[in-house]
């Protein structure tokens, strides 16, 4: 049950960062599948690792994902599930939990999310950005704008040494 992207996969290079897009767009695939079917990481792994990473979907050719990258995001976010929801729940408005939000955008949320607190390795800005991408190849410009607001949020927090500004 895979979620319907409006985006066209990513032509040009197999660059890294174009895998690790690759690799952000297919877990917040496998996590909306994980919560919709209620997938196990295991099966969600295997399909997605022999049919859709790197693969033609629907006569589209898709990059290459960093699978390391893939699966680092999709355990990380169901091994700290239970952490990172309140945190983005925190961050959501008042009249808006995350139990309320699309299954897709929850997802963008949660990997995002994830990524923040855990790959120090990815300049904050860059995740924020990533996963606004990402949320734009599935929902309108008024949700992607809710997930750049929520990640920008919680990149200032997670990471407010990278928002320092030098005078």
């Amino acid at each position: 049950m895979m979620v319907e992207s409006k985006k066209k996969p990513a032509k040009g290079g197999d660059k890294k960062a174009n895998r690790r897009g690759a690799a952000r767009l297919a877990a917040v695939q496998a996590l909306y599948q994980m919560d919709i079917a209620g997938a196990g990481i295991n099966d969600i792994f295997a399909e997605f690792e022999s049919h859709w990473l790197g693969s033609e979907v629907e006569g589209e050719k898709y990059l290459p994902a960093e699978a390391a990258f893939f699966r680092d995001i999709v355990a990380g976010v169901v091994r700290d599930q239970i952490d990172l929801d309140p945190v983005i729940d925190n961050a959501l408005a008042r009249s808006w939990p995350l139990k309320r939000i699309d299954a897709i955008i929850r997802a963008v949320l949660r990997a995002g999310t994830y990524e923040l607190q855990n790959r120090k390795d990815v300049p904050a800005r860059v995740v924020v950005a990533e996963y606004v991408d990402v949320a734009n190849a599935f929902v309108d410009q008024d949700e992607t704008g809710m997930v750049n607001a929520v990640l920008d949020q919680l990149a200032r927090k997670f990471r407010a040494e990278e928002f320092v500004r030098i005078e």
